[in-house]
């Protein structure tokens, strides 16, 4: 059956509630109704279970007396035949509207959630683990799901079980009616006190599981370094103590679980033999007939199973009160605005000039530390603005402002005369390309890597192009099946420079007003970097480049060097200026010739 986009688009935020249950019951939002017509199915299926013992009841107490010949008996196995058609046929319709509704909501919520990762700031990004968040979308979804499909539908069956066959036990006898029911309170009690200590146990134990696939994660993308210091024992060390960790916590888990189920049984089972007991005393004294004798026996099977399985079901039904709570945690959070301002020009009319004005940034978690302290300068269309810096200086920080992964917390940003705050993060982001330092390739083929930035047809000389200006078309045309030519996992199957002239690629073929190049030639030799560098020039003609470089060699043509510390501007200007002056920039600049010299040194000496 299919499911309508009005349902599938559901804003999953509505099922944000401080009552579990009712937050449950929102997230069915589109499939309630084939919930209501399962468990009204399975009510159908209970009464149809209890009528058969009704009429066993009465061709027992017909049958066997006087004139019980009379009775019609083809009429009677009828009737057991219609009772047992209706029960299987209810209850396979209230499983398949479970199943359907089940199926539906946790396929509406895997694609919410994965739209609403995607959307979350940066800020959160950096503060969660990738292993909690897929914990979180995958295996708390799965238990939502098995709490849809088997434990909520089977609490209502269990309750609708109980409620027709007690009515039907006090319409036998109201004492043997009463009596099977003596052990309901304790049982109540003792599930909902299992329920708040499972519930703790269960969380624990996924939020270790998280840790363990973060570990997990982190070991296989690493798996290059992990081998090239030979630390395979460390990390599988360090995999034990997650592992046994979660060992432990599944343990009490699993106790907890083991614990119960023998009380409910024992309770449960006593239960069932004084009722036996008892029925037997009253059949024998003449105070029941043999018919409803049997008729007991039957009903009260399904009022103590009702008992031993709702209690096993609030159990039970814990693990997906628990993932609904983590579940929901991520949805509560707020998606970044993409569509947040109030000017968006045409891509045409941005020109690209830029003008920092005492611009200051701060963390949220941390206002009082200024990552940037007082940025000011300009620059134009055209222009190239290098920055220079060690690490932790604010480079990264400052260029991650324009396209407003972070806003700045005081100060003034122009963009074309106009507050950067304006500007929606969607334009913005359309129009800045961005080559990072570590560049990130998908598992998927060169030429879908090179066009994904695009978000329309490409052809094929728009594709060759922007690899030539990269430096990488040659590279391309020696796999045996050029561009499309699978790069693995995170581009694996390449290099790291060849990774970075895929991504350069990425970025021209995107065509940016605004280029930032992260010390995007930190992976590549001297050579292939002359290559970019030059293949790269036209670009910047008519774009404003931003490039963060540790090696001065490669922002010695730059129009304006700004060379930053501790979040600060303490030099500015050119090549030529910043070497005349007694700084940073002059005492990076020897250094980095003279490691040049003694290694040109070596080098020679060697091929002598």
């Amino acid at each position: 059956m299919s499911v309508s986009s009005t349902v599938l688009n559901y804003d999953l935020k509505n099922a944000v509630a401080k009552n579990r249950l009712l937050g449950l019951w929102r997230l069915m939002h589109g499939f309630q109704w084939k919930y209501i017509i399962a468990t009204v199915s399975i009510g159908v299926a209970a009464v149809a279970k209890t009528c058969t013992y009704l009429l066993l009841r009465y061709f027992v107490d017909n049958a066997f007396t006087e004139g019980g010949t009379s009775i019609n008996l083809p009429l009677i196995a009828l009737g057991f035949i219609l009772l047992a058609g209706a029960e299987g046929g209810f209850t396979f319709l209230s499983g398949r509207f479970a199943a359907q509704t089940a199926e539906g909501v946790t396929r509406r919520l895997r694609n919410y959630l994965f739209d609403h990762i995607q959307h979350l700031s940066f800020t959160y990004h950096s503060q969660t683990d990738t292993g909690e968040l897929i914990q979180r979308s995958t295996s708390d979804v799965d238990a939502l799901r098995r709490f849809y499909a088997d434990q909520a539908i089977g609490a209502g069956r269990i309750f609708l079980l109980f409620v027709v066959n007690f009515v039907a036990l006090l319409s036998l006898n109201v004492t043997l009616g009463l009596v099977s029911v003596i052990i309901v309170p304790l049982m109540f009690y003792i599930s909902i006190l299992f329920f708040r200590r499972i519930s703790k146990a269960y969380e624990s134990y996924q939020e270790q599981e998280a840790t363990l696939s973060t570990t997990l994660q982190e070991n296989l993308t690493g798996v290059r370094v992990v081998k090239a210091f030979a630390r395979q024992s460390f990390e599988m060390d360090k995999f034990e103590r997650d592992n046994f960790e979660k060992f432990n916590r599944g343990k009490k888990l699993l106790t907890m679980h083991s614990l119960f189920w023998p009380i409910s049984d024992t309770l449960c089972g006593l239960q069932m033999v004084g009722g036996f007991l008892l029925a037997a005393i009253m059949a024998v004294n003449g105070q029941i007939t043999v018919g409803t004798y049997l008729a007991y026996v039957g009903l009260v099977v399904w009022i103590i199973f009702p008992i031993r399985g709702l209690g096993r079901m609030i159990v039970q039904m814990s693990t997906g009160m628990v993932s609904y709570n983590r579940v929901m945690e991520i949805i509560r959070q707020e998606r970044e605005p993409l569509d947040e301002g109030d000017y968006t020009p045409t891509a045409d009319t941005l020109r690209g000039d830029l003008e920092f004005q005492n611009v200051s940034f701060a963390y949220e978690d941390n206002p009082t530390q200024k990552v940037l302290d007082d940025i000011t300068f300009a620059c134009q269309r055209g222009q190239v603005v290098a920055l220079l810096g060690s690490t932790g200086s604010g480079k990264t920080s400052l260029v991650n402002l324009l396209p407003r992964f972070y806003d700045y917390t005081a100060g003034s940003l122009l963009l074309d005369g106009v507050e950067l705050r304006r500007y929606t993060r969607r334009f913005l982001r359309s129009q800045i390309g961005i080559v990072e330092q570590e560049p990130f390739l998908f598992s998927r083929t060169i030429r879908e890597n090179i066009t994904y930035g695009v978000g329309r047809e490409v052809s094929e000389e728009e594709i060759v192009a922007a690899a030539q200006a990269a430096a990488v078309h040659d590279v391309i045309l020696t796999f045996p099946q050029g561009y499309n030519t699978l790069v693995g996992e995170k581009g694996v199957t390449l290099s790291g420079g060849q990774k970075q002239r895929v991504a350069i690629a990425r970025t021209i073929l995107k065509n940016p007003r605004i280029l930032i190049l992260d010390d995007s030639t930190s992976s590549v030799d001297t050579e292939t970097e002359g290559e970019i560098r030059q293949a790269l020039q036209s670009l910047m003609q008519d774009r404003t480049t931003f490039v963060i470089a540790h090696r001065i060699q490669s922002i010695m043509n730059a129009d304006l060097i700004l060379v930053m510390d501790d979040g600060r501007i303490v030099q500015r200007g050119r090549h030529e200026d910043l070497l005349a002056q007694d700084g940073i920039y002059r005492q990076i600049f020897n250094i980095q010739t003279r490691i040049e010299d003694e290694l040109e040194k070596e080098i020679a000496s060697v091929s002598e």
